[in-house]
């Protein structure tokens, strides 16, 4: 991490989960992070503990809608006058909606469209002009995906999502080819996480908190011995010997 400090990372969905513990680390190494998202008071703060920690990068609340291309812009205009441009771009910010195939609501889907792929462009578009102007040719561009972007789950809920994180997937590699023909070393790198317990569930289920709940609930190990023996009998024979 020695080469990246003083230098500029864009983190999107920074206010929350995944998107906040990356600023944090990426602050604590001493990077500039300008972190985005549509409500910053929970960016502000958690710059506020940053700077009490003493870590030696700054990080810099954004206030902007990635539905909206005209913010994206505006902001990418911001950071290049006030700190020249990204030199890391990481494509975190993501949402889904209850928005079955079959019976979905094209609004819902649409939003999903917006900020899981056409934010994710539109930034990794401009993040790469920002570092083509400045002859920056050791940037990099991280999305973050999902494991929903390799396999469709069983939950109609899920579907649409699963499909906008499928196109994450087939973005990735596009970007990668492009800029292996640029002849450039900027890199692409795709990052396709498991559940994480973070405020995406409740936002997801958000007329049912208990639905969100379970989610975690279901994903936690309470007895790991059982858990273990279940999963692999043979190891019965080991825990109850005869």
């Amino acid at each position: 991490m020695e080469r990246w400090k003083g230098r500029v990372a864009l983190v999107t969905g920074a206010s929350v989960g995944i998107g906040a513990a990356v600023a944090r680390a990426l602050v604590q190494q001493g990077m500039k992070v300008v972190g985005c998202a549509r409500n910053v008071d929970k960016i502000e703060k958690l710059s506020a503990e940053c700077q009490s920690a003493g870590y030696s990068g700054t990080l810099i609340p954004y206030k902007c809608d990635l539905s909206n291309e005209e913010e994206i812009l505006s902001m990418f205009s911001a950071i290049k006058t006030l700190h020249k441009g990204v030199d890391v771009c990481i494509n975190n910010a993501g949402l889904a909606h209850n928005e079955p195939l079959l019976s979905g609501k094209t609004e819902g889907w649409r939003n999903m469209i917006d900020v899981n792929v056409l934010a994710l462009c539109i930034c990794t578009r401009e993040a790469y002009k920002s570092m083509k102007e400045r002859n920056v040719d050791d940037g990099h561009i991280i999305n973050v995906n999902s494991m929903g972007g390799h396999r469709v789950v069983a939950s109609a809920d899920e579907h649409f999502y699963c499909a906008t994180k499928y196109a994450v997937t087939a973005l990735t590699e596009g970007i990668r080819q492009e800029l292996r023909e640029a002849n450039t070393h900027v890199r692409a790198t795709c990052i396709s996480p498991g559940v994480v317990e973070t405020e995406f569930a409740f936002r997801h289920h958000n007329s049912d908190p208990e639905k969100a709940a379970g989610v975690y609930e279901s994903m936690k190990v309470r007895d790991f011995t059982s858990f273990i023996t279940n999963l692999y009998p043979p190891l019965q024979l080991l825990s109850h010997p005869h």
